[in-house]
């Protein structure tokens, strides 16, 4: 499906499944949750779910003849750092804005972590204190006129790479590549996708993935829950970008999303999810908590 992109390679290949026993045995032991390790997908900057992006992205910064990225994202954006890693890799100059998207009341929250690690890979990080948005914000625009300004060639990079093109490519990888596991080794009777996100392109990756061949398992679905007040149809507006973007024709609603709030802690989410499952009379034998 994706073989007519380019993809500039910056993980190692696909991320491990890994079957988390005692949090399964803690919230009841009828549910088995497994974790995809999104965290171990490369060595560049602690990696993460963001590169999957970057990878179909950079291909088209590089053609434009680009030599600044430009992005945005909170103060400690696993995006920004990202893209700040990226930029090092390939040569270019990098610009973020940070803005103050999470309250925090630590005296050196602007000093230490994803943003820390931006400024060591030679990021240009401007401060600014502005609320959370994953529109296109003011202070990104500014900072793009800004490069430009001194002649430089920016390349914009919106908060998460929610909006760009091609924002989603590396998440239907991500689909593809869940789907294979589960034919090769990862068996469930009923496979329930879970996962946070801040930015629709997250929640499309439940819903991208490739149909599912007919087999015995007609009721698995794909689910995305989501720790931010994200709506549906931002979801679905994501999905139907992308399949323009892919030339594919499946609809948006042929999956299950099920939008929900809570904070950031593993447990939490998946006691959400655990019960939901089991309010809905669901013979669940596998969940994936996606990093």
């Amino acid at each position: 499906m994706l073989q007519k992109f380019q993809r500039y390679p910056l993980t190692f290949g696909p991320t491990h499944i890994e079957r988390l026993d005692r949090l399964s045995k803690h919230l009841g032991g009828k549910v088995e949750l497994y974790a995809k390790r999104e965290d171990c997908n490369s060595g560049l900057a602690f990696g993460g779910n963001k590169l999957r992006k970057l990878e179909y992205i950079i291909p088209d910064a590089i053609a434009s003849n680009a030599d600044t990225l430009v992005s945005i994202g909170g103060v400690q954006s696993n995006h920004t750092r990202m893209v700040a890693a990226v930029a090092a890799k390939i040569g270019m100059k990098c610009r973020l804005v940070q803005e103050s998207w999470v309250p925090h009341e630590d005296a050196v929250y602007d000093r230490v972590g994803n943003i820390m690690l931006s400024r060591i890979l030679g990021a240009d990080v401007r401060l600014v204190d502005e609320g959370f948005d994953i529109g296109i914000r003011q202070s990104w625009e500014d900072a793009i006129a800004e490069v430009r300004a001194k002649g430089g060639k920016p390349y914009a990079i919106p908060a998460g790479a929610s909006v760009h093109k091609f924002g989603g490519l590396g998440y239907v990888g991500f689909a593809e590549e869940v789907r294979a596991q589960e034919k090769a080794s990862w068996r469930a009777t009923r496979c329930h996708l879970s996962m946070c996100a801040g930015t629709a392109r997250r929640g499309c990756s439940a819903a991208v993935a490739p149909p599912r061949p007919a087999g015995p398992s007609p009721g698995r679905e794909h689910a995305a829950t989501m720790s931010e007040p994200m709506t549906k149809s931002e979801i679905r507006r994501a999905v139907r970008e992308l399949a323009i973007v892919q030339t594919v024709a499946r609809p948006a609603t042929s999956c299950a999303i099920r939008c929900t709030e809570h904070d950031y802690h593993l447990r939490s989410a998946a006691r959400s999810t655990s019960r939901r499952f089991h309010r809905g009379g669901c013979a669940v034998r596998g969940c994936c908590l996606i990093q």
